[in-house]
């Protein structure tokens, strides 16, 4: 086949390929262009997945009517004019691509009307033909309407989803860019139903709150740092409303949708510890930087960006959230509005204060602490009055009359314990409630974090062994002492082969051989680890986890009131005390306001 020029509607075609993915990617491109022309109103329609018709209607400035050929032609746009201004892009769309691409694989109508024109005109696509422009009725702006998306394509079109899976694409899409433009008002109707409403003029705040659920606004903690000339302003959620996807961690850049391997690694390492590793934050973060720092040209549709200082940007976000999150009370409070009213009496009857609390030496979990509580059942209203003095007179203070005084109780003592419920956990008391504390979670805590300090100054203090520890292991699995080796002497751990599947271990470290922690039983186990990250500080960081996790106190442990006193101590010091390593919270509040109504006193 001879070398020829390509027609221009395949040429089209191609380029839709690279920016046209699905229905969403059009939303996203028009939408885009809507907010570049300034408007202040964007009103999204879609019916079928986006499939069979996508409306974007704006009041921005409109495109005059001997430039709409000039619009819909390949590499035709007024956002750039010298290859001096791809170094410094200010603008959400650049390339003058999205329009020609759109109008070769759809049926395109595209009505404007500038704000000194005094009537609006129109022009048709479909695939290469074109009707236009002519006058048309219509107010200040544009509206774009692409029909039977992929028609001409029908290969592409058979491999879009479900009409549901491609709305949800298309609410995603508006939701980032009305995240990323709350001056901007909203609207987003998917088969004749309002999905979406946003009023414009939102201040930052109120629009992540709006899009992300105002139920979520009492957890979501206020982000903003700047540093090296990078400010990183948003909003980062509580490690309780951790979620299974990544759908509501979402970052911005310079009003931009971005998704940044180092951004996302920056915020999952300022997470790190305070949820599983299998969960999401929910975050919103806007990233403003100079233009000039970074290149928005590396991908087909702007997804994705380079730094000219990579490493800046992921310090600036990771401090910003890290930070954040130090400064909070994480203590995550148990929600009993969806228990049956009333208290069980059986956590005042029972000999420690009654609790029916069972052991979880992994982290306190909702359902305990509400069994914790809801044992206080079957108590006519004078016993819960009785029974709401005690709890009081046991958190060192006297009942208050109504919810409304509650507030005014003096502060109570964090330190004090109250007592240990079966030989598991810790109930104590602060200014807002009752804390009931998981002890080998709040240990774990404490220890990690001891090795932490320990091993960022050296390598940790290392305890000589009378006699060797042995440890059988695969042949497989004795190729990893070589790999782990560099692990192990930071550890403080001297071990090396001793026959094919035997290896011999030296020395240990001091503070696990303090803690009874065995030789051998932890090689072992670390050895079976087959799920270390590959960089080194990644495999340290699960290391000194399982190292603390063994060490720890255990649920079943029975500790004196010095115990006591030592842990709740170590939980006002250590930096996170309010999880575990594996991101399990280590305490819940059980809030004055809820006791009261659980008592009836509201």
């Amino acid at each position: 086949m001879p070398i020829r020029q390509l027609p221009p509607l395949l040429i089209n075609q191609i380029a839709a390929g690279e920016v046209i993915e699905r229905p969403a990617s059009v939303v996203k491109e028009l939408a885009e262009n809507a907010i570049d022309a300034g408007a202040t109103r964007i009103a999204v329609t879609i019916e079928e997945g986006g499939k069979e018709l996508i409306s974007i209607v704006d009041d921005g400035s409109g495109i005059p009517e001997d430039e709409l050929l000039l619009a819909i032609s390949p590499h035709a746009t007024s956002k750039i004019d010298s290859p001096d201004d791809l170094d410094a892009i200010a603008t959400m769309g650049f390339r003058g691509e999205a329009l020609a691409s759109i109008a070769s694989i759809s049926r395109m109508t595209m009505t404007s009307r500038p704000h000194d024109a005094s009537s609006a005109a129109e022009i048709r696509v479909e695939a290469d033909t074109v009707d236009g422009p002519k006058p048309a009725s219509g107010p200040v702006g544009t509206t774009v309407t692409v029909r039977n998306l992929f028609f001409n394509t029908p290969a592409r079109r058979k491999f879009l989803r479900t009409d549901m899976t491609e709305s949800t694409r298309i609410r995603d899409v508006v939701e980032r860019l009305a995240l990323a433009h709350p001056s901007v008002a909203w609207q987003y109707t998917q088969d004749g139903r309002q999905v979406i409403d946003l009023p414009g003029d939102q201040t930052p705040v109120r629009r992540v709150v709006s899009v992300l659920g105002t139920e979520l606004s009492d957890e979501l903690l206020e982000v903003d740092h700047s540093e090296r000339g990078i400010r990183v302003w948003g909003m980062a959620g509580q490690p309780a409303i951790a979620r299974g996807t990544a759908r509501h961690q979402r970052t911005f850049l310079n009003g931009r949708p971005i998704v940044d391997r180092g951004i996302n690694h920056a915020i999952k390492e300022a997470y790190r510890g305070l949820i599983e590793p299998t969960r999401y934050p929910t975050i919103v973060l806007f990233i403003a930087i100079a233009p000039d720092e970074v290149d928005v040209n590396v991908h087909p549709a702007k997804a994705e960006v380079r730094f000219r200082n990579q490493s800046a940007v992921h310090q600036a976000v990771l401090h910003a959230v890290q930070q954040r999150l130090r400064a909070a009370d994480l203590t995550p409070t148990v929600d009993l509005s969806r228990s049956d009213p009333g208290l069980d009496a059986s956590l005042l009857s029972s000999p420690e204060f009654g609790a029916n609390v069972e052991s979880a030496s992994s982290g306190v979990t909702a359902a305990a602490a509400r069994e914790f509580v809801q044992s206080l059942k079957s108590m006519t209203p004078t016993q819960r009055s009785v029974a709401y003095t005690e709890v009081k007179h046991a958190l060192g203070d006297t009942a208050p009359a109504s919810v409304e005084t509650a507030p005014e109780l003096p502060t109570m003592i964090a330190t004090r314990p109250i007592l240990q419920v079966h030989s598991s956990f810790v109930v104590t008391s602060d200014e807002q409630g009752i804390v009931i504390i998981d002890q080998h979670a709040l240990h774990e805590r404490v220890m990690f974090e001891k090795l932490r300090s320990r091993v960022s100054a050296g390598a940790l203090q290392s305890q000589r062994l009378l006699m060797p520890a042995t440890v059988s292991v695969d042949r497989s699995r004795m190729e990893r002492l070589n790999e782990l080796q560099p692990l192990l002497e930071r550890l403080g751990i001297e071990a090396e082969p001793m026959g094919p599947t035997t290896i011999a271990v030296h020395a240990f470290t001091t503070l696990l051989f303090e803690r009874k922690v065995d030789p051998a039983s932890f090689m072992a186990d670390l050895f079976e680890r087959d799920d270390l990250p590959q960089d080194e500080e990644g495999a340290l960081h699960e290391v000194l986890d399982m190292m603390s996790c063994k060490a720890a106190i255990k649920a079943g442990d029975r500790l004196t009131d010095e115990e006591m006193n030592e842990l709740l101590r170590f939980r006002e010091d250590v930096e996170r005390s309010s999880n575990c390593p594996h991101g399990r919270p280590t305490s819940l509040r059980l809030t004055i306001a809820d006791l009261e109504r659980q008592f009836g006193r509201t």
